[in-house]
């Protein structure tokens, strides 16, 4: 064993987004003291080592070891090699990996050693929300396994052991293929040399006709594939054509797909489910050929099962496919310049889709035209032909479209095979735009038939995320902000505008424009906003499905506000909306606005729904973009009541009207309302109640004080709940309360309260207590969790979105309430907490040095 010692000094920068960032350095020492090596120790002689080649690691081990001493509390890392001996941690708290041993995991053996690679877990989050404590996000996360599969590194495993891949992640199971029954029929898991002969990845180059649809309703799917492999360059990302099942083979094939916001490679094995020796699934054309089954098991795999692909829209697969953002047209209501918008698309590579509404009983049902209801197609081309006859010259725009199903179900009308409108066009033309007649699915539509035929059109649009700068060198690139959010119920999951109570605590982001477009004569910005709910289509195993979701944007006056409360939604119309609320994946809208400043409020359609998100913005010219939040603070000067606004007309038809979980009302195009202004409130004077209650207290205490006039946290507790006991519906201040009472104003650690400390209490006290009255508004005792954001503001408290996250979590109820004594728990750790952070922090920086006893004094003495 070697020891091993280093030294790091480390520079952080720091910013909160209210001001220049901060530095902060440490240093890191790695090993040192206690213990700190490496070294491997064999379990058997190396005599044997000349017959490893032969028998892998079955007959010989030993254990790799690597500690980091004392400063990483004695951790490490261990590796058991072979030895038939499973997997031995190697020391207090270190991770464990088992290479070779073949009876550490009997049900897997391959040719007489097995493979099984575990590596140590991380949170996916590197900022958790409370530093040193446990986090359930990495247990939640339904993808955190893939992070872990390298494919470079599995593959030279099995390589060197001989063996070949078999996939823990997605398992040759029964629940991989379906999660909520039994398959109809017993599939089988085969391998392609199992069930061909000379198998291969790509044959003779991709295209669109080797996908096939199979038993699974996911045709959505196979849509997005077969527009996929007319982009050589991004199917290229996808699927990487230099596999094969000859050169370094050992059954794991890659692919790489955009997930929320990042691109995740998934590798699978190539076991492949099949009946009587034919595959059930997606499949080529070609019965030797195998990138579209085992793409869509990677796209299985990372939605969970096989089952959760049933029944979708081709704008999921498309942007998972080129990190791509999808506008959807309601064909029935196009715009006047659609067809040079899918021209445009056309060009510049993005992937096409089209769909009929299904008709409610039927399902997939044929129309006399050819044409399947409820069914996506791609499109996979639209082109201006030139027509050249002795009567007739000119351009016919068409379209070309293809049932991914490859077979006769094609458009019968003009310009389908055969008609007689093809003998309008030459030869020479036919041959330019790729004109070929066959039952393959694919067909042609004048532009006009297809716009009456079909009623969606979805067009994915190749953002940042799926040009390298190459293909940016001729293009116009979409700037791009993304951040990723959530709707917590009892916190922020506030429902539509339906919903104004609530509402407010929706998320909130914002959008700054600064530049208009190029070439735009109205001085206008366009903006695309997208908002994708994450997780959904894996977790359907759990019961969940898709979420009905939208967005509404404001115009903002103060470009620096904090978050925008109930009032500024009541009295401001929205600038512009998400085409509707809809139960799908993203919703996504094009907005032409003019420069400054926005708010984007994303919310599902009813209050108290839970699920994560992911924002995009996607401009033109450079935004600034972000969460509007504000900094966690105190302000010992402000002491205000709630706001007093004059009566107001009901909004007139069009302002800001109901939304529907279908159709979302217009923008109102009426000015918009100036926004309230900020004041400062002077401190109420004590009512007659109040009074009488002070020379209450006053007596009480002087007669349970004594000479020395203090009093402790039991003696406080006696005194306060003789007068609160009598004017609000509950039990009384614990001890543990009053004890936090005395903690706010005991400076010197002596556990008691003098009458002067006891007066400053009384007047917090006061002032908490009508707050809770004037928020509670039903008089039952309890405070909304929704309200508790604005009751804090108006008594000086100023709470961060994570911060009020926290409290939430702390002092509510599970049916989201906070009675009285939660609420005067809550603002009196607060004011602790802040003013000791304000103590340590002089120059309000943010950023306070604390030693581990006054850290603790802190926390626990409060």
């Amino acid at each position: 064993m070697s020891n091993y010692y280093k030294t790091k000094t480390i520079r952080t920068y720091v910013s909160d987004g209210t001001g220049a960032p901060k530095v902060q350095t440490k240093t890191v020492t790695i090993g040192g003291p206690g213990g700190s090596s490496i070294g491997f120790t064999p379990s058997s002689d190396f005599g044997d080592f000349g017959n490893f080649g032969s028998r892998g690691f079955d007959d010989f081990g030993g254990q790799f070891k690597i500690d980091f001493g004392d400063s990483f509390g004695g951790k490490g890392f261990g590796f058991d090699i072979g030895n038939k001996g499973g997997s031995r941690p190697s020391g207090g708290g270190s991770r464990s990996y088992v290479i070779g041993g073949g009876d550490a995991d009997p049900g897997r053996r391959t040719g007489g050693s097995t493979i099984k690679v575990v590596a140590p877990p991380t949170d996916p989050d590197p900022q958790p929300k409370l530093a040193g404590r446990p986090t359930r996000v990495l247990k939640k996360n339904p993808f955190v396994g893939l992070k872990f599969q390298n494919p470079d590194e599995i593959r030279a495993q099995c390589l060197r052991e001989g063996i070949l891949f078999e996939d823990p992640e997605f398992p040759c199971v029964d629940s991989s293929i379906f999660f909520s029954r039994s398959p109809p029929r017993p599939f089988e898991w085969k391998r392609p040399h199992e069930i061909c002969d000379n198998p291969q990845w790509i044959s003779q180059g991709a295209s669109r006709f080797d996908v096939r649809q199979g038993e699974l309703g996911d045709c959505w799917l196979l849509a997005a594939v077969a527009s996929l492999t007319c982009n050589p360059k991004l199917f290229e990302n996808v699927v990487d054509s230099r596999q094969t099942f000859t050169e370094n083979y050992c059954g794991l094939f890659k692919f790489k797909f955009w997930h929320q916001g990042e691109w995740q490679e998934v590798v699978v094995d190539d076991r492949l489910p099949t009946y009587r020796n034919q595959l059930v699934f997606m499949h080529s054309t070609e019965k030797n050929e195998f990138w579209s089954a085992l793409l869509e098991k990677a796209y299985a795999k990372l939605m969970g099962s096989y089952e959760s692909l049933k029944g979708g829209s081709t704008s999921e697969a498309m942007e998972d496919f080129t990190g791509g953002v999808t506008e959807m047209f309601d064909l029935q209501k196009a715009p006047p310049n659609l067809l040079n918008i899918m021209l445009k698309a056309n060009e510049r590579g993005s992937l096409m889709g089209c769909s009929i509404d299904a008709d409610p009983g039927r399902v997939e049902a044929e129309l006399a035209n050819g044409l399947i209801m409820g069914h996506a197609y791609s499109v996979t081309s639209v082109v201006l032909a030139d027509i050249k006859t002795a009567r007739v010259k000119g351009q016919i725009p068409l379209v070309r479209v293809r049932n991914p199903w490859g077979n006769g179900s094609e458009w019968k009308g003009a310009w389908s095979d055969g008609s007689r409108e093809w003998s309008l066009l030459t030869e020479d033309e036919k041959q330019e735009h790729g004109i070929t007649f066959s039952d393959d699915g694919e067909f042609w539509m004048s532009f006009q038939d297809f716009t009456a035929n079909f009623q969606k059109l979805e067009i994915c649009n190749l953002g940042p995320d799926s040009l390298d700068e190459e293909d940016l060198s001729n293009k116009k690139k979409w700037e791009c902000f993304k951040e990723h959010g959530a709707w917590i119920k009892r916190v922020n999951a506030g429902g539509c505008r339906n919903y104004l109570d609530t509402f407010w605590t929706n998320p909130q982001f914002r959008m700054t424009l600064t530049d208009v477009d190029d070439d735009d004569n109205d001085d206008m910005c366009t903006a695309i906003v997208a908002v994708l709910q994450k997780d959904r289509r894996k977790k359907r195993k759990e019961g969940l499905d898709l979420l009905t979701i939208g967005f509404v944007i404001y115009k903002l006056e103060d470009p620096n506000c904090g978050p925008l409360d109930m009032k500024f939604f009541k009295y401001n119309p929205s600038v512009a909306k998400s085409p509707t609320f809809i139960n799908m994946r993203e919703i996504c809208g094009r907005f032409k606005l003019p420069p400054g400043s926005y708010a984007i409020v994303p919310s599902t359609f009813e209050p108290h729904y839970e699920g994560e998100f992911l924002i995009r913005i996607f401009t033109e010219k450079a935004n600034v973009s972000g969460e509007i939040d504000e900094q966690t603070s105190l302000d010992d000067d402000v002491y205000v009541t709630p706001e007093r606004f004059p009566q107001r007309a009901a909004a007139a038809p069009g302002k800001d009207a109901a939304f529907t979980a279908q159709k979302v009302a217009p923008a109102s195009n009426h000015p918009q309302a100036k926004n309230a202004p900020k004041q400062k409130y002077e401190r109420t004077e004590p009512t007659d109640q109040e009074r009488a209650q002070a020379d209450a207290l006053k007596q009480s205490f002087k007669r349970i004080a004594g000479e020395d006039m203090e009093i402790d946290a039991y003696e406080l507790q006696e005194v306060l709940n003789t007068v609160f006991t009598k004017e609000f519906p509950f039990p009384g201040f614990g001890v543990d309360t009053c004890r936090s009472m005395v903690a706010m104003h005991d400076g010197d650690l002596s556990g008691k309260l003098g009458y002067d400390e006891f007066k400053d209490l009384w007047e917090d006290l006061r002032r908490w207590k009508g707050v809770f009255k004037e928020f509670d508004k039903d008089k039952s005792g309890n405070l909304s969790s929704y309200e508790l954001r604005n009751a804090l503001n108006h008594v000086g408290f100023h709470i961060s979105n994570r911060t009020f996250k926290s409290l939430v979590m702390r002092y509510s109820n599970k049916n989201g309430q906070i009675d009285f004594g939660d609420f005067i728990m809550c603002t009196i750790r607060l004011k602790t907490m802040l003013t000791s952070f304000r103590g340590h922090d002089p120059q309000n920086t943010g950023f306070a040095p604390y030693d581990i006893d006054s850290f603790i004094q802190t926390t626990m003495y409060s």
